[in-house]
């Protein structure tokens, strides 16, 4: 669905926050920038009261902030709060995996399969975006296989906020092939049924992602949405 389509639904505020999230995540609307309500009825060709409404349920989220008196900004998301968030989802993720292998069949066991296949294409040739995306999926799924829907939630609402964040990290060199390795770790630990170093391993995951942002030297972690690099080093 394109996200200039004009929205015609019963719920249309929820169709609108999906919208304006989308672009969020997409960085069409970048971080710290204000989120212009008029352009973007325009835009969806919808009226004030139900863009508000989304705006709301936005910041419940945590993606936007309203400011009284000033408008709209999207979330930026600080290294402070990075973390403090990294080690809270390493260790729900590691949860998660441990809940997912204890479930896990042969149809469970082909998913994730094949979203790692993936992994490994999109990292041999360098696509960021869609290593990014398909690494999304995978940690979807292992929620999904947890069959916790109350673990499934605190998930989704705190990866919700870090994809304020973006791919970043994985545009460090390096760290694109350092997150394969990780992958394939998490997998070789998901095929022996191993619980206890699945948990680690997967925390181990999120923690890795986070030290290699508070590592970087400053200046280095990119500002543009470059979505290839070398997979052995620097960008491309």
């Amino acid at each position: 669905m394109s996200l200039s389509e004009p929205i015609v639904h019963s719920a249309l505020y929820q169709q609108v926050a999906d919208r304006v999230r989308g672009l969020i995540y997409s960085h069409q609307l970048a971080p710290g920038s204000a989120v212009d309500e008029k352009a973007l009825c325009e835009r969806f060709g919808i009226s004030r009261t139900p863009m508000r409404e989304a705006l709301k349920v936005l910041a419940a989220e945590g993606l936007v902030e309203l400011v009284p008196r000033r408008g709209c900004f999207v979330r930026r998301l600080e290294m402070d709060e990075l973390a403090e968030l990294f080690p809270v989802m390493a260790v729900l993720e590691g949860l998660c995996a441990r809940e997912a292998v204890k479930r896990l069949d042969a149809e469970g066991l082909a998913r994730l399969d094949a979203l790692h296949a993936d992994l490994e294409s999109h990292a041999a040739d360098g696509e960021i975006n869609a290593y990014y995306e398909t690494n999304l999926r995978f940690h979807q799924a292992v929620a999904d296989l947890s069959g916790n829907r109350w673990l499934q939630r605190s998930v989704s609402d705190l990866r919700k906020i870090m994809r304020l964040a973006r791919h970043t990290q994985l545009t460090l060199p390096g760290r694109l092939r350092h997150s394969l390795e990780e992958h394939r770790r998490i997998m070789a630990a998901f095929r022996q049924h191993d619980v206890s170093a699945l948990d680690a391993c997967m925390q181990d995951h999120l923690n890795k992602q986070w030290q290699a942002l508070a590592d970087a030297p400053a200046g280095e972690l990119p500002t543009d949405d470059n979505d290839s690099v070398d997979p052995n080093g620097g960008e491309l």
